[in-house]
Order: C-alpha cells, then structure tokens, then sequence
C-alpha cells in the first residue's frame, strides 16, 4: 500500500509527467533521502520510472504491476464496483474481464444470487467461487503470470460461444477521444469479443485511466451502453453525450447519472452459438 506522501508524489507525476527529488524535498519538507526512497518504492512497484535527479511516469508500451494497481484509486473502484452491481439483477448472465477494477465490481457482486459468470479472470473465479449462489465459468487459454488472465484464441473462442446479459468491462486507458486502450493484444482480443457478445456493456473505469496512455485499440466508448467511473473530465462526458452513453459517476460518494435512462429488462438465459 502506498503511503499518503507516495500517493501526493505518485498524483503529481500524473499532472506534470515528472518530478524532481529536490523539489519534493522541499514541498514536503523532508530529506532528499527520504524522497528518493519513496520514488524507489513507486518505481519498484512500476508506477513510475527513475531519471537522473528524480522520476517520470512508468512506460505506456507496459502496464503497472497488479498488485501495485489494486493500491492505486482503491475505493474510488470499490465505489464503482458497487455502483455496477446496482445495474445488474440477480439471476443474470455475464462476462466479466481481467482488471482490478472488474475485480472491485466482483466484489460487490457476492450478495447477489442465481448469477451465471463467465470470466478470464483467474481473480475473479477465486474470489466468487465460495459462493454457492454465483455459478462461475472460466474460459481456457493462456494464462498471463503477470495478473492471473486468460487470453490467446483458445479464450476468445471460448467467450463467442455466449451471449449474455451484461459484459463487465475494465481497460488500461482511455483517449480523450473516447478511444479505450490496452496493453496485451491477446487481451484485446478477448475483451472484443465479450463487447461483441454482450447485450448490455458496462465500462467500469476509475479516472486515473484518464491520464494514462496505452499501445492497443480495443474499440470505442461508442461501444459502451453504460460508463461507470469516479469522475469523467468533460471531453469524456461530451464523448458519451454525442453516442448515447449512459455515464455514472461516483465521486463524492454519491452516484449521479448524466442520463435519465432506465435500464431494460433483462433475461438470465445464455445462448449458445
């Protein structure tokens, strides 16, 4: 877990895309060794990456390690996660992917009974498994050592074989043009084709994802039937606006939706094709 000085450094990095030991020495008024071991541990945990005198924001060409991306935006993604198991009824069919925010979402899921959950997210079957009211079905593939998902075309041709409810979806960065990106093209892969077999797709992102950058196009926020995050700068809400999308947001604890649409009735049967 970060510590709150690691967290003030690591918010900084993200505004100005670097920081210096001095000057975080000075601001918060502690030795230029102190600092320098908070930028090593930020670094050790892949959030950011040293330079000469001070640090810059991890590659975009790598994703931060997962356990370090648990500790970043914790309960803005615990607030989301329960914000998404409020739109999806018990007795429903879904897909949920790899992240840590889907993670958050399956959480909040637990308290729900006669849900069908397909995932690639070895997280995610463990943490829902214990519970008998939640049946699980993961897909086969290759498993990423890095966060426990399952990718390659074996997984892929796995998830076309429903089609479901709800798709519970997280990425690694969105575009202020409503792009959503991700790090692993095989993870891209899987994750259009729970977009594509999904009657209700729910983006669960923090805002942090806002400042990010990523390699791989996943698709569009266009795809989306409904974004969930903390907080959406207003080239993002302007996005959902122009296509449609219903945007929620959770910040300051209470959930506001910028649309009035109501969610349609859903039916829990899967299909197989």
């Amino acid at each position: 877990m970060l510590t709150e000085r690691q967290s003030q450094i690591l918010e900084r990095a993200k505004r100005s895309g670097k920081v210096t030991v001095e000057d975080l020495a000075a601001d918060f008024r502690v030795s230029l060794q102190t600092i320098r071991k908070d930028l090593n541990d930020l670094c050790g945990a892949r959030l950011l990456a040293r330079i000469h005198g001070g640090a810059i924001l991890s590659s975009s060409v790598e994703n931060v390690g997962y356990d370090a991306r648990r500790a970043i935006a914790a309960d803005e993604k615990a607030a989301i996660g329960r914000a998404v198991a409020e739109l999806i009824p018990d007795r429903a069919s879904l897909f949920i992917n790899i992240g840590t925010t889907t993670e958050a979402v399956a959480q909040a899921l637990l308290r729900k009974s006669g849900l069908m959950v397909i995932t690639n997210n070895i997280n995610v079957a463990s943490l829902m498994r214990p519970y008998p009211e939640i049946e699980i079905v993961i897909a086969g593939g290759v498993v990423r050592r890095s966060d426990g998902g399952i990718v390659g075309e074996a997984a892929v041709d796995f998830i076309r074989q429903f089609k479901v409810d709800f798709a519970v979806i997280g990425v690694s960065a969105i575009d202020p043009d409503g792009s959503l990106l991700d790090y692993d093209y095989r993870e891209v892969r899987v994750a259009q084709a729970i977009i594509s077999n999904a009657r209700h797709v729910i983006l669960a992102s923090d805002s942090s994802k806002f400042d990010r950058s990523a390699p791989v196009r996943i698709g569009h926020l266009s795809q989306v039937s409904t974004f969930v995050t903390d907080r959406a700068p207003p080239a993002i809400q302007a996005v959902c606006e122009a296509h449609g999308v219903q945007l929620l947001e959770t910040a300051g604890g209470d959930l506001t939706a910028e649309t009035e649409e109501k969610q349609e009735p859903v039916s829990a049967v899967v299909d197989f094709v």
